[in-house]
């Protein structure tokens, strides 16, 4: 397992510092309205996203994030979607510690998830050293592959504005296998790599001190499941991580944090089962996509953006399937 230590390994990674004249004074200046932080234990912090696609309605807020504090410095968990969602999340923890940010940590490359970074990158510690961005060791060809795709949609939707305070931060420090973080004090956090599953890309983040552990999209509640990597694998991580026995408390990437584990995953992976028995159902039956499309219907209608996401599910569930 390898380890990194707080601030040391901060200022080592670091490559450049700040001065007052730069994005971060201006968002000072401005003085955003802070996002809403929940205390999850001592020193763990939950911003909830809104249950609803990523667009400008929301400003990109649709993603959870959160801030883990230590002795020596803080980490933040998903930057947000936007630049204006980032700079509320700053706002927020800046109530709540005057350590320095020293990692902003990528749960995987969606857009809701990462196009924070930047205001992190400018703006989380002037004067001072930028965090070190900690992903997946594929994060950073997957943010490489779509990257265009976000900017274009950001000034698309968003206006030019919002996409010209943007700019992608692929990973500093890339993680296979797993990682742990040292933020001083004994706040220790263990980050996973997992094998394709939600994304090809997807890294868990488990604060060892009170057993919160931030799963990204690997688990979404109430939200409908996306399914944009491996749906055999996605259910075959969710079996390892029902063998874990030091969660108290787990954040999905969508939707509330939970305190029942491992029956915080159940609902979730009913429908991904679901899914996976019905589309090879259609497959063995010889039904084409869109006749699978049109057949095939979620396990449950609670699902919330079901319209937006479940047809996808199955082409994607689809595509997989049928050379099996």
């Amino acid at each position: 397992m390898k380890r990194l230590h707080g601030a040391a390994a901060w200022r080592r990674g670091a490559a450049l510092t700040l001065l007052c004249g730069t994005l971060a004074c201006a968002v000072a200046a401005t003085a955003p309205a802070a996002a809403a932080l929940q205390p999850l234990a001592p020193g763990v912090y939950l911003h909830r996203g809104v249950l609803a696609d990523w667009g400008p309605a929301n400003q990109g807020d649709v993603a959870n994030s959160g801030v883990v504090v230590g002795t020596r410095c803080a980490a933040v968990i998903d930057s947000g979607g936007s630049a204006a969602v980032a700079r509320r999340l700053l706002t927020a923890l800046r109530q709540q510690t005057s350590l320095p940010v020293c990692y902003v940590i990528n749960t995987h490359a969606h857009p809701d998830h990462v196009l924070g970074n930047s205001v992190f990158a400018e703006a989380a510690n002037p004067g001072r050293a930028p965090p070190l961005f900690v992903g997946h060791a594929r994060l950073g060809a997957a943010l490489a592959a779509r990257g265009s795709a976000y900017l274009n949609a950001l000034r698309r939707d968003f206006g030019a504005a919002d996409a010209d305070a943007v700019r992608l931060v692929p990973p500093t420090v890339q993680v296979e296998g797993t990682l742990t973080i040292d933020l001083g004090g004994g706040r220790m956090l263990r980050l996973t790599a997992w094998p394709t599953a939600h994304t090809d890309a997807d890294l868990s983040v488990l604060d060892e001190r009170s057993g919160t552990l931030f799963l990204g999209d690997l688990l979404f509640v109430e939200h409908t499941p996306v399914v944009d990597g491996r749906l055999g694998g996605w259910l075959n991580v969710l079996a390892q991580l029902r063998a874990w026995r030091d969660v108290k408390t787990v954040v999905p990437g969508h939707g509330a944090p939970s305190t029942d584990w491992p029956g915080a995953l159940d609902k979730q992976q009913r429908y991904l089962e679901h899914l996976q028995a019905d589309v090879r159902r259609a497959i063995k039956e010889g039904l084409g996509l869109s006749q699978a499309v049109e057949r095939i219907r979620p396990d449950s209608p609670s699902w919330r953006l079901l319209d937006i996401f479940h047809e996808r599910n199955v082409i994607a569930a689809y595509a997989e399937l049928e050379w099996e």
